[in-house]
């Protein structure tokens, strides 16, 4: 994962904000040949920002509750 406007190793200090991060931007831009933690998805869940139409899909496929 490239990312140019995020400075990852201030981020790192804050374990959960990282992880967040991190999913959002595998799901949101691509998971450029990695998969997704289903439970470190769990995990995050309620805390994720995406797309409502993406969400749905993923909860479909992840048996996740709104």
């Amino acid at each position: 994962m490239y990312n140019w406007s995020t400075n990852t190793k201030e981020l790192k200090k804050n374990r959960e904000a990282y992880e967040i991060w991190r999913l959002e931007q595998k799901i949101n831009f691509g998971l450029n040949g990695t998969k997704l933690n289903a439970k470190t998805l769990k995990k995050y869940w309620s805390k994720l920002t995406l797309d409502p139409a993406r969400k749905k899909f993923l909860s479909l496929i992840f048996h996740v509750k709104n």
